[in-house]
């Protein structure tokens, strides 16, 4: 029987807070009954970063050094393959609940069409089931069907206060708006099918409502990763310096004005209490889903892939947010349930990548991929087996160009196509390669915390070298395969399968 796929996307997830990892206070319990009966890839990495780029390597398979979505509002290129289409030559109607923040390829569409004013777009293929964009309008016109008059704009987020409720209960958040949706239209369903959850958070704006904001301490946790003053973090590198600069409170707590450098220590401890209560309510919604699929008897026939699309600092080098180098922004969970494929409970320490999710559900589901793949299928790590070659090391890059107002060109004095990195990252050491700014290095055995940079160390210089030869083969290893592999002869195209 043809099983049901259900791809579940967190935004801006940590990949360390999991309650099935370890941590010493987020409490995740469902989704580590999820693992207990699944595979949880420990050392998981986002592609890129912010979220249109991320996706863009969840959903194609695909490095931003081949998809080239570099922002919000990037285009995807209308020639790449995805798992939307992908499902669909498999014989499903894949349906979306929330978004996927992809801008349609211009080329495509007339230069009057509205689509092209927003970079929220639908991925090519899916059917929408219930859209939810970031101005939240169908979310705030569900509240107000439930009573809450006052939910015309964004302002029922504001809280006036850090760790404060906002003005709507646990069963009106835009995660319960969603699995609602979800579940409704489950019921409803014949056939097999493929579901996209794209459920919003724990982005921000950082608020939650009772019993979730006040369900951790301020103050819990692990140390975070960072100088212990924020001149010395500062110092590390130029674009770290601006990178701090920049970041605006309005960004993560809404209707806060100021710089997230006035924000104190105590501040920063608050604001992540509120971001572990926002994960424990994402798992108690997705705890619904669980419940419902089991009820119905489904729970047997679903693949369940739980993921998000990239990181969140979380005070971690005294920012928040997601871009850079840092692991905060990029490390993120993974964990696959396939019924009929997965030994139970394992947990894998290789190196994963977001583009491993795109050739997995494609191996998973007997369909070639259209196009040339940077991820790998994850499919023998679930059956218990180790493949015969794996990467041994996480690889992400990170486009930070700003092609409307030029602010970082400007800052740097660089043109838009310098305005990049990439960073290779294995257990020993963390090597992050600009493009036309110093390079970074970091020996991850004797600085965890990534704060001492020993690229012009003189007893460094030879593991640098061997990174950024391992980095340069790498992306010449990436480079587009689609026809590489595949030549005319006599008697007609011959293909040699990638090995």
């Amino acid at each position: 029987m043809k099983p049901n796929i259900l791809l579940v996307t967190a935004d801006q997830w940590r990949g360390d807070c999991l309650s099935a990892v370890g941590h010493q206070t987020v409490q995740t319990p469902n989704i580590d009954a999820l693992a207990a009966e699944g595979t949880l890839f420990r050392r998981h990495y986002a592609g890129t970063a912010p979220c249109s780029p991320a996706r863009a390597t969840l959903y194609t398979g695909l490095n931003q050094a081949n998809h080239r979505v570099c922002q919000n509002g990037s285009p995807l290129d209308a020639r790449f393959d995805n798992i939307a289409l992908a499902a669909r030559r498999a014989g499903y109607d894949p349906t979306l609940f929330g978004y996927t923040d992809v801008s349609p390829d211009p080329r495509a569409c007339d230069p009057n069409d509205p689509v092209l004013t927003s970079y929220e777009g639908v991925l090519a293929g899916f059917t929408v089931g219930q859209i939810l964009l970031e101005h939240e309008r169908h979310w705030l016109a569900w509240l107000r069907s439930k009573g809450r008059k006052d939910a015309w704009s964004r302002d029922i987020h504001a809280t006036g206060e850090l760790g404060a409720s906002p003005a709507y209960s646990k069963d009106e958040t835009q995660t319960a708006f969603l699995t609602d949706a979800f579940l409704e239209w489950r019921e409803m369903q014949e056939r097999p099918w493929f579901a996209h959850i794209s459920f919003l958070r724990p982005h921000p704006p950082f608020c939650v409502p009772e019993p979730y904001n006040h369900m951790f301490a301020p103050g819990d946790g692990p140390a975070y990763a960072r100088a212990e003053r924020r001149e010395d973090e500062a110092q590390i590198h130029p674009f770290v310096k601006f990178a701090m600069e920049i970041q605006k409170k309005s960004s993560f707590v809404h209707g806060a004005e100021g710089s997230v450098s006035e924000w104190t220590a105590e501040d920063f401890d608050s604001i992540r209490a509120t971001y572990y209560g926002m994960i424990a309510e994402v798992d108690a919604q997705f705890g619904r889903i669980v419940s419902a699929l089991r009820g119905n008897g489904e729970w047997e026939n679903t693949i369940i892939i739980f993921t998000s699309d990239h990181a969140e600092m979380m005070g971690d080098h005294w920012s928040f947010g997601k871009g850079g180098y840092h692991d905060g922004s990029y490390h993120i969970p993974l964990v696959i349930r396939d019924p009929s494929a997965t030994v139970a409970g394992r947990q894998i320490e290789a190196f994963t990548s977001a583009a491993d999710i795109m050739p997995t559900l494609c191996q998973r589901l007997g369909v070639m991929p259209g196009n040339h793949q940077d991820g790998r299928s994850l499919l023998p790590f679930l059956a218990g087996m180790e493949p015969r070659v794996w990467r041994d090391a996480a690889f992400y890059e990170f486009d930070f160009r700003d092609v409307v107002q030029a602010t970082r060109e400007t800052h740097f004095n660089l043109r838009s196509d310098q305005c990049n990195l990439a960073v290779l990252r294995d257990e020993m050491f963390k090597y992050v390669h600009f493009s036309a700014l110093p390079p970074l290095l970091f020996d991850l055995g004797k600085d965890p915390m990534e704060l001492r940079n020993v690229a012009e160390d003189a007893a460094y210089l030879p593991i640098r070298l061997r990174y950024a030869e391992k980095l340069l083969s790498l992306r010449a290893r990436h480079l587009d395969q689609t026809l590489a592999y595949c030549q005319l002869t006599e008697d007609g195209p011959v293909s040699r399968p990638v090995l």
